[in-house]
């Protein structure tokens, strides 16, 4: 292990070593210094929030009781109030005798009007006699039929905390519910008394973290969070269930953030029902003076450490500096740049390493100017040598092709008029005007296309009607530069090969395609075709390394200047069936460059 520690430190380079020292004595112990302390503020910050919150739930709860506690005093007081019952067992015989018992018996109304805690009182009575005037109600079957108003009726006395609708207006309160004997088993009433929902919401939204009143079937019944007014528990997005608990100090992703639950029980009475207060506070929320205080600090030791950093890196860099010269020279010499001279004052072992570097640097550049000499004339040679090629393979070409022609020329003398033979002259001086004024240059396809058409016209003087012919040009293709007589050769071993014993007229089509990058050019005949093992033959004269003495000059001709200008892909493709004709094609690059 310290071997390895020994030849790791050796390896690094004198600017590092500072730097590495530097963390290592000051900055490591900085930062353990740092994180512990940083560490014991976000505990106490975070003690600090839960102990606020704990204060908090205590007076949203001592807030909360001092308003349900009137609804409780006074369900106490009506439940015993012999006025009441009175009003509710007696039997009306008329409508007046109603309303008079109810205008003197006005303590309900009044309750209502002196306790800004309670929103609505009302007093069911199985009395028929009576009248609904939203005070004393006779039930209806929906409302005998509810959970609360039976479990009311069945335990006379009990209180029931419920969140239930209020047939007034519609809609739902925290409701204070309890069954009050009218003197008999079959006749008993339940009295509800509406909390003040707007109070306690007001209650709650003092508070700064989100706090909720939750009654006992998990429905939210009031909360400082307007989007969860008549909501339910559901409604909360709690990844491990702990809101529905009954008490308690819990942690949990609540709508996606990391979060503390408070749960504490409001027992507004010993037999009632359990309500319960449930403040939510996000972690990151109640630590945002705490990280803004680390950010603060992390910023003065980030700039302390960077000051540091430039100080120790100056003053390595003025150890370093002339091995860093050096080693930026070699990178140099390293990518190929050998016109460099290094300067490096001293006599000492880097002053002299430098000195050896700069001849080193001389010697190879001598010899890679040497290597450069001889292969610009190695390059010119053989591009002269591919010119010759060219000018001998083209001056093979001519010879051939005038000797056909002329006899073509001479043996329908004797049987036309001048007027034909003339046409056919000028065609022929045409061509030969062309042959003799490209050179060895390159051509564009419409003049080769023009030079094919003079040809099949001198064919078709010929042949007549044995000999038909169709040019079929890209206009994009027609600009394109080719080297010269490149496609007529092909047309003229169509016209011989595939005229060859057939009597009936052969079609000769030449196409030039141009696709996105390439020109396809092919040229296809109808005519007697080529047998299998003479076209396998055909193919491998084409490749082959040397001309063989006596082979045909078109074909291999076209195929090794392709190859020679374009690159070897770019050659002849031959395909031929017996009886059905052949077709030759050869494509050349857009740009006229090798693709090799």
């Amino acid at each position: 292990m310290a071997s390895f520690f020994i030849q790791f430190m050796n390896d690094m380079k004198i600017r590092n070593k500072l730097i590495f020292s530097f963390i290592v004595v000051v900055f490591v112990p900085f930062a353990i210094v740092g994180i512990f302390l940083t560490g014991e503020l976000r505990r106490g910050a975070f003690d600090n929030a839960l102990e606020q919150a704990s204060q908090n739930v205590e007076r949203v709860k001592k807030r909360t009781l001092e308003v349900v506690n009137v609804a409780d005093d006074l369900s106490y007081r009506f439940s015993y109030d012999k006025r009441l019952k009175s009003v509710a067992n007696q039997q009306y015989e008329s409508v007046f005798d109603v309303v008079r018992a109810y205008r003197e018996y006005p303590d309900l109304n009044q309750a209502i009007e002196m306790y800004k805690e309670i929103s609505n009182i009302r007093f069911y009575s199985n009395n028929k006699t009576m009248l609904n005037n939203w005070e004393f109600i006779y039930p209806e079957k929906n409302i005998k039929q509810s959970d609360w108003y039976q479990a009311a009726s069945l335990n006379i006395g009990l209180i029931y905390w419920d969140y239930i609708i209020d047939e007034r207006d519609q809609k739902k309160y925290l409701s204070l519910i309890k069954g009050v004997d009218l003197g008999s088993k079959d006749n008993r009433g339940v009295i509800v008394i509406n909390v003040n929902s707007a109070l306690l919401n007001t209650i709650l939204s003092q508070e700064a973290f989100d706090t909720i009143l939750v009654d006992s079937k998990n429905n939210i019944v009031a909360s400082n969070r307007p989007d969860l007014y008549g909501k339910t528990l559901a409604n909360i997005k709690d990844s491990s269930g702990v809101v529905y608990n009954r008490s308690g100090t819990y942690e949990s992703v609540i709508d996606g953030e990391a979060s503390k639950v408070l749960i504490e029980p409001l027992k507004p009475a010993l037999n009632s029902e359990g309500l319960r207060i449930i403040s939510i506070f996000s972690i990151d929320s109640i630590m945002k003076d705490v990280n803004r205080t680390n950010k603060l600090a992390m910023t003065v030791i980030i700039i302390s450490l960077i000051l540091a950093i430039i100080l120790i890196y100056s003053f390595s860099s003025m150890i370093s500096g002339r091995l860093l010269h050096l080693s930026k020279h070699i990178s140099k010499v390293g990518i190929g740049n050998l016109g460099i001279a290094m300067e490096i004052d001293g006599k000492d072992e880097i002053g002299q390493l430098s000195r050896q570097f700069n001849s080193m640097v001389r010697s190879v550049n001598d010899l890679m100017n040497e290597v450069q000499d001889s292969n610009e004339q190695k390059r010119m040679l053989e591009q002269k040598q591919n010119e010759i090629k060219f000018k001998m393979m083209a001056s093979q070409i001519n010879p051939h092709f005038l000797f056909n022609a002329l006899e073509s020329i001479r043996m329908e003398a004797h049987l036309k008029g001048e007027t034909e033979i003339a046409h056919v002259v000028r065609l022929l001086g045409k061509m030969m005007r062309n042959n003799l004024e490209i050179g060895s240059g390159k051509i564009t396809i419409q003049d080769e296309v023009e030079m094919v058409q003079c040809y099949l016209d001198i064919q078709k003087f010929r042949y007549e009607d044995r000999l038909i012919f169709e040019l079929d040009i890209d206009e994009k293709a027609r600009a394109v530069q080719i080297p010269p007589l490149i496609i007529q050769p092909l047309v003229e071993n169509a016209v011989i090969h595939g005229m060859d014993n057939k009597q009936e007229s052969t079609t000769i089509c030449v196409r030039a395609v141009a696709y996105e990058d390439l020109i396809m050019i092919s040229v296809a005949d109808n005519g007697a075709g080529i047998e299998p093992d003479r076209l396998e033959n055909l193919r491998i004269y084409l490749n082959e390394p040397d001309e063989i003495e006596g082979g045909r000059i078109g074909l291999r001709n076209v195929h090794v200047r392709l190859q020679l200008t374009y690159g070897t892909r770019h050659g002849l493709h031959i395909e031929s069936m017996p009886g059905i004709g052949t077709t030759i094609q050869f494509s050349i690059p857009t740009g006229g460059k090798t693709d090799d």
